[in-house]
């Protein structure tokens, strides 16, 4: 049962058909705010739900140092890259979709561990946590296809990765039946490294493009989908914690 619910919180990912629907220019303006929202979800899903579990497991330092690990190992890796793939020139894939894609594929396997602890303990609870990841997973999904798009992706290649980052929950799932719970010792640290990773992501590649778009509405329009996603994820995150509180 818990194979089939993260199953299908995965196939959420295929969300950005919706997208690939949209004509030329009305893709370009809709894919642009989308970044937006994908900025602000990765932002709040950082300090929002990895940091604050992590931290309650293993502490605020330690916490604290994996984030950092994350961040680091990302900034590390975008500079090779950038000069591995773009040191000619222009680049037709941007660095940054790559660590998008590793970014989410650790958040997804985690999201997998979850479901499978949660249907461990219960089903009534596995198919609680189900709903409120499937409620997160959705605005994220449609975020992240908007990246790899943003990125130079095409609209079937990127389906296609975002389809195969979000399967990551499926091993998530099968490690937690393996014996691999959200209280391992080993989950808190990789809460807190994707943290640091999306923080990178965020902040280093996708503001940045934002603040390319002279057009002072289109700016405001993207500043208004970013608190969007912050506020949806704040929510998710504070009925989250009220349902653990009973």
């Amino acid at each position: 049962m818990a194979l089939a619910a993260t199953l299908a919180v995965s196939l959420l990912s295929l969300a950005g058909i919706v997208l690939a629907l949209f004509g030329g220019p009305v893709r370009r303006g809709v894919l642009f705010v989308m970044v937006a929202f994908a900025a602000g979800a990765m932002m709040a899903a950082s300090f929002f739900h990895l940091l604050p579990e992590a931290a309650g497991q293993v502490g605020w330092f330690a916490a604290g140092v994996s984030v950092i690990a994350g961040f680091s190992l990302f900034f590390l890796l975008e500079r090779f890259l950038h000069w591995h793939h773009c040191h000619k020139g222009e680049c037709d894939i941007h660095p940054f979709t790559t660590l998008s894609l590793l970014g989410d594929s650790i958040h997804n396997f985690l999201d997998g561990i979850v479901i499978g602890a949660a249907f461990l303990a219960s089903p009534v609870l596995g198919l609680s946590a189900t709903v409120v990841i499937a409620a997160h997973e959705l605005p994220q999904e449609l975020g992240d296809f908007a990246v790899l798009m943003h990125g130079g992706y095409s609209k079937g290649r990127a389906l296609g990765m975002n389809l195969l980052t979000a399967m990551t929950a499926l091993v998530g799932a099968v490690a937690a039946n393996l014996g691999l719970s959200e209280h391992s010792q080993l989950v808190p640290y990789l809460m807190g490294f994707a943290a640091g990773n999306f923080i990178y992501i965020s902040s280093s590649d996708l503001i940045p493009e934002l603040h390319k778009e002279r057009d002072l509405r289109k700016a405001m329009l993207a500043f208004v989908f970013f608190l969007l996603a912050v506020g949806c994820m704040a929510a998710f995150a504070f009925f989250n914690n009220q349902g653990h509180a009973h």
